[in-house]
């Protein structure tokens, strides 16, 4: 085999795997669609989820305040309310934007969803 002939097969190898990889890259990675409309939608969801990951956090942190005793009555009543407008609002926002309140997840790989 000629030097013209090994740098020939080289190159076509190459091409080759160049096109295997083009192939197998836009199979695992959808491209993303950036409609104006989609990417609001994507905002919003990304925010309504961590605002409702946050709430979460807090209500945890309620539960274990009053378990402990360390709230007030008058606190307890206040961060019961607090938590539930926030809720609401959440919820509402989640309508505005045509989103399912239980969609409101992210997908962390292999740690599972956030929520």
């Amino acid at each position: 085999m000629s030097q013209s002939d090994a740098v020939r097969l080289e190159i076509e190898e190459l091409e080759a795997l160049r096109a295997e990889l083009e192939k197998s890259t836009a199979a695992a990675a959808p491209r993303w669609n950036a409609e104006p409309e989609d990417v609001r939608r994507s905002v919003a969801k990304l925010v309504l989820t961590l605002v409702e990951f946050i709430r979460k956090v807090m209500e945890r942190q309620a539960l274990r305040r009053m378990e402990a005793d360390t709230l007030t009555p008058e606190e307890v009543e206040s961060v019961g309310l607090a938590l539930m407008k926030l809720e609401e609002t959440i919820q509402e926002m989640a309508q505005v934007f045509g989103l399912d309140p239980q969609d409101l997840n992210l997908e962390l790989g292999p740690l599972g969803k956030l929520i």
